[in-house]
């Protein structure tokens, strides 16, 4: 909103500018009984402000057609004048603002094929304007030229300068979006998987009891539906959040889930069976910031789903939470053998990847590897305070 106002009241300066000089070239052309020449100049004026006042898309391809007829207009016009000896003292003061009020916004909108030429033809016929003023003398004609070819240099100048910065700009908020795409995709990697490994688990659980108990393979079913629902549920924001901005998602966005969710998130884990996982609090967990409550679930998450996959013979989990004064901890280990060597031909999981470049981007840090006592340990640590440098 800002840089639009800017932009409107250099435009409305302009404008008043050009009236002013136009106001210059009419006493001028009637003071030199070419009254039907200034008209003629004002006019053209107007034409050329026409072109560069309204707001034209990037890479436009009509507005450079357009400054091509405008330039080659000018120059012809200068040429005939000079040729012709209807040369004034002056030579169209409004109609050179207009022209490098053109020239600057076709070297910053358009497109470089048809804006290179454009931009050329305007700079000649800029520089060619004061032939008009032939009375002035042949030293004060090219005087007044390199001057006016200098400005239309320098408007070119400020027309590419304010397109690379709205090319960088772009470029940066390209960038962000990119970056932003790849964090939900991890999202949708660490909520999916923990859910899907879930439902997997309880799947093979009922198969094995379907005999032996029918009721609990009911209870398993059930379970299985839950997580079901919440994957598409995931699933459903993680695409919707991963639209472009000017679609609506299917779905409403949910927050993120923190800490407060933890205990959901062990009570459906050992509820899957298998591996029994106890919750330890220590210390208050009110008041977190979002960025490590919502880091300290992903981890817990992570860690558990690693449990499934990796360590089917663990039998207990612990998970332990303690916030001191300016750190959060959050330890996840299991009773089970370390996990065996990844083969090179084997596909590499992104969980572990992603999760330590979401706690490095708060100012944390992961590790993971075998247990003093046995079994397999992540720790992380997350600072409740960090600066972005």
């Amino acid at each position: 909103m800002m840089n639009l106002a800017l932009l409107r009241m250099g435009q409305f300066a302009a404008l008043g500018l050009m009236a002013l000089l136009g106001i210059v070239d009419l006493q001028g052309g009637l003071a030199n009984n070419g009254l039907a020449v200034a008209l003629w100049r004002i006019a053209s004026a107007v034409i050329a402000a026409a072109v560069w006042l309204p707001t034209h898309r990037q890479d436009s391809t009509v507005l450079p057609q357009a400054a091509l007829l405008l330039g080659l207009h000018s120059a012809l016009l200068s040429i005939g004048l000079y040729r012709n000896g209807s040369a004034e003292s002056l030579w169209g003061l409004a109609e050179s603002v207009a022209l490098l009020g053109v020239l600057m916004v076709v070297s910053r909108r358009g497109r470089a094929v048809w804006a290179v030429p454009a931009a050329a033809m305007l700079l000649l016929a800029v520089g060619t304007m004061p032939l008009r003023a032939g009375t002035l003398g042949g030293t004060y004609v090219v005087t007044f030229g390199l001057i006016q070819a200098l400005a239309g240099a320098a408007a070119i100048g400020i027309g590419v300068y304010l397109r690379t910065l709205e090319g960088n700009r772009r470029r940066a908020v390209d960038a962000v979006r990119a970056e932003q795409r790849a964090e939900f995709a991890r999202d949708l990697h660490d909520f999916i998987a923990h859910h899907v490994t879930g439902i997997v688990v309880q799947a093979q659980g009922a198969r094995f009891i379907a005999e032996q108990d029918p009721k609990r393979v009911l209870l398993a079913l059930e379970q299985i539906e839950q997580a079901g629902s919440e994957t598409m549920a995931s699933m459903r924001r993680m695409v919707g959040v991963l639209r472009d901005s000017g679609s609506q998602p299917d779905a409403p966005l949910a927050p993120v889930a923190g800490v407060d969710d933890l205990h959901t998130l062990v009570g459906q884990f050992t509820a899957a069976g298998g591996a029994q996982a106890r919750l330890h609090l220590d210390g208050d967990m009110a008041g977190l910031p979002v960025e490590v409550s919502t880091s300290a679930y992903r981890v817990v998450m992570e860690a558990l789903t690693n449990v499934r996959q990796h360590a089917p013979e663990a039998r207990a989990v612990e998970v332990w939470l303690t916030r001191t004064g300016r750190q959060l901890l959050v330890r996840v280990g299991n009773d089970g053998p370390a996990p065996r060597p990844q083969m090179p031909r084997e596909r590499p999981g992104y969980g572990l990847v992603g999760l330590t470049e979401r706690v490095r981007a708060v100012g944390g840090m992961i590790t993971a590897g075998p247990g003093a006592g046995g079994g397999w340990v992540v720790d992380a640590v997350l600072p409740l305070e960090w600066s972005v440098s």
